[in-house]
């Protein structure tokens, strides 16, 4: 890959990226830190990985990464620091979004990356399953799972709206 090449990426992939990374950890300066991350990891194997490929190698680096920083992170919290409030359920209704971010939420890490991969992000079953390391077969089942979680949570759409 050219240096215009890493620049175009750049320019093409630094937002989808950053919206798929702040989508799952919720928190700005952690999304923008991995992103770094990943186009520095991009810049390291530069000659290694064609331009035709790299939209792809992106959102697995980017998830990898996310995932080691996750885990990292839940090493090292103490148990007084952790957000109650993330794990209870509240009553009061400010809009669908909210919904739909409370029902993100609720999903096992593994579930909320595939889904928004595949419902926000448009990717194919075989591209998730390159970018998070799964087989096709295991993608369809977390999105199936996901998907009835969500829908288990939100129950019909008119109890919502």
């Amino acid at each position: 890959m050219t240096t215009e090449e890493y620049n175009k990426c750049v320019d093409d992939y630094s937002d989808n990226l950053y919206r798929f990374i702040l989508k799952n950890i919720r928190d700005q300066e952690k999304a923008r830190d991995i992103v770094q991350d990943t186009f520095e990891k991009l810049w390291v194997k530069a000659e290694g990985v064609s331009y035709t490929k790299a939209r792809s190698y992106l959102f697995s680096a980017a998830y990898h990464t996310m995932i080691d920083a996750i885990r990292k992170e839940k090493r090292m919290k103490p148990l007084e620091d952790v957000d109650h409030n993330r794990y209870s359920y509240e009553d009061s209704y400010r809009g669908l979004n909210e919904v739909l971010e409370q029902a993100l939420n609720k999903l096992p890490e593994i579930q909320r990356s595939v889904l928004l991969l595949r419902d926000y992000e448009g990717y194919a079953y075989q591209e998730i399953g390159e970018i998070t390391g799964l087989n096709e077969s295991q993608v369809k089942v977390y999105i199936y799972r996901a998907r009835l979680s969500m829908k288990k949570f939100i129950g019909s759409l008119e109890a919502v709206l």
